[in-house]
């Protein structure tokens, strides 16, 4: 379904991704685990041209794209196959979740508006926000506003949603709803890879979790090998840590 060979990415020449492989089938949740400044936000960016990859080929279906030339066309191409949820939720502040949620639909995709709303509260219903269509961001918690995110990616349809820290905002009471949603996604088959540190979730959700630091893929593996057993001892090492840190 999606396929990423030799991924770099360099700013300002100082290298941040120095030749990522992943592969991702249909249905996967790839969990992505690593330190701050691993590379996972911008391997997730370079996936959706949110950031353009210096070098390194994206095989999506039937598109096969060299990403250091891509047009324009490829990366609507690409985009109206992905969604990307943001760790800040990125909602406008000016604009009621139902708005926020359509605004995509209406202005992006050319829906009519009345099947944009339509489409709109369906997904706001999804995550557990029927009774919010009228809510500014600053009348939402953070959990509540992650989960507006949430619905906004759901209502293009996409073939895969791109998670970057979806819970590292919130506050840790707010944390379960979000995760809740997020699993209640994976059951339903949605295609997911999503960077985080919540480690229970990648133990339950996850079918493929990768490792990263220093731009490169420390090891990967089932969820069962990364957190029980382990082959890289710097895996172990930053797995203990954390892990600890959150017992």
């Amino acid at each position: 379904m999606l396929r990423l060979t030799g991924i770099h990415k360099d700013f300002n020449g100082n290298p941040v991704l120095k030749g990522i492989d992943i592969a991702v089938e249909k249905g996967d949740v790839v969990v992505i685990l690593g330190p701050s400044g691993s590379g996972k936000t911008t391997l997730l960016r370079c996936i959706n041209f949110l950031e353009q990859a210096s070098s390194g080929e994206m095989i999506f279906d039937d598109l096969r794209l060299q990403l250091n030339k891509v047009s324009a066309t490829d990366k609507r191409n690409v985009r109206k196959k992905t969604a990307f949820v943001f760790q800040n939720y990125n909602l406008f502040n000016n604009k009621t979740a139902l708005e926020n949620v359509t605004e995509g639909l209406i202005i992006g995709r050319g829906v009519p508006k009345n099947q944009a709303i339509e489409i709109g509260k369906a997904m706001l219903d999804r995550v557990g926000l029927s009774d919010r269509y009228q809510y500014y961001p600053s009348q939402l918690s953070g959990g509540q506003q992650q989960r507006v995110g949430i619905a906004r990616a759901l209502a293009v349809q996409p073939e895969v949603i791109l998670f970057d820290e979806p819970t590292a905002s919130l506050d840790p009471e707010l944390v379960g709803d979000v995760l809740e949603v997020m699993k209640n996604m994976a059951r339903e088959g949605m295609t997911m890879i999503v960077a985080t540190h919540e480690m229970q979730f990648a133990r339950e959700v996850a079918n493929h979790v990768i490792f990263m630091e220093g731009g490169n893929i420390i090891e990967e593996g089932p969820p069962e090998q990364i957190f029980f057993k382990p082959k890289v001892e710097r895996t172990k090492s930053f797995l203990s840590r954390i892990l600890k840190s959150t017992a």
